[in-house]
């Protein structure tokens, strides 16, 4: 029943907003769309994908940096605004994807076919545990109240964009960007492990796909993050665009954020070269907060 249940509800979060996304397409070929529904639309991707790429990925599930506070708290509602799941359970997945990348446990891995990978998998049972995997967040106060209050941050991605916009509004700027985010996030899992280049080797099918890299603030240099996973910069050279990773750095500097991890130019001259890649990052995620076989990559 619970099963049913859960796939009863992926179908929905899947199906609404892609017609939504044909109702807005209909507008847009009647010219029946204003400026200020672009402008909601913009501004909601931004604060949700940040949300994700910096709160949920790089912030909370990788620590690659300390944030204040403050700073906390909007990643994590903005994280889950994208209506990927809580914060808790985004994490956990995405540590036991790094667990068993591309191989039998990975929750989304290529190996199973593309569709798998992209959102497939989400009809299955593949639930991570948190307290299997990232145990230090159940006892992060403010992470587990935002993950507990999910519905909450998920209506008020919904309430936004109407209170701004009208209908309209909630149609550009609720469900199509619900639609963008949630393919864009999924391409990483996808795409990002088939299609594009291998800068570092590791013992997965990471790639860098740079067009994902634009559309998902960073997240699309793939192969760089698995060869690197605590690095809080994506794009490992200046023509990389890391939006993530250029936000990051504003935090830093206006001392917003600190211990932020940079992963040193020696090692990332080692590593471009084809050998396997282990990090202390690596260890420090998969050997302190999961009790497993750690898989050198």
């Amino acid at each position: 029943m619970q099963s049913t249940l859960r796939k009863v509800i992926v179908l929905v979060v899947v199906v609404v907003p892609l017609l939504a996304t044909f109702l807005a397409m209909y507008f847009l070929w009647q010219r029946a769309v204003h400026w200020s529904d672009v402008i909601i639309l913009g501004v909601m991707y931004t604060l949700t994908a940040f949300g994700v790429t910096a709160g949920f990925h790089r912030m909370l599930t990788h620590r690659s940096f300390r944030p204040h506070p403050v700073v906390k708290f909007l990643l994590l509602v903005f994280g889950s605004m994208a209506l990927e799941g809580s914060a808790l359970e985004w994490a956990a997945t995405h540590i036991k994807h790094h667990a068993h990348s591309d191989r039998e446990g990975d929750p989304h891995s290529p190996l199973e076919g593309f569709w798998h990978s992209h959102l497939g998998w989400m009809f299955r049972v593949t639930d991570a545990d948190p307290q299997f995997y990232c145990r230090n967040l159940t006892n992060d106060k403010m992470v587990v109240f935002v993950s507990q209050t999910f519905l909450v941050w998920f209506a008020l991605a919904l309430i936004i964009p109407f209170a701004f916009g009208g209908w309209t509004g909630l149609l550009w700027g609720g469900l199509v960007r619900i639609f963008l985010t949630h393919h864009v996030t999924w391409s990483v899992n996808s795409i990002c492990h088939t299609f594009g280049k291998r800068e570092f080797e590791t013992k997965d099918r990471s790639r860098n796909e740079w067009i994902v890299g634009l559309l998902a603030f960073g997240e699309g240099w793939h192969n760089n993050h698995h060869a690197f996973p605590r690095s809080a910069f994506h794009g490992l050279h200046w023509w990389q665009v890391d939006f993530a990773g250029y936000l990051i750095r504003v935090l830093e500097r206006v001392g917003l954020a600190h211990d932020v991890y940079r992963v040193p130019a020696a090692m990332l001259a080692r590593h471009a070269i084809a050998e396997t890649v282990l990090t202390d990052a690596t260890n420090s995620v998969l050997e302190d907060d999961v009790k497993v076989p750690v898989t050198r990559y």
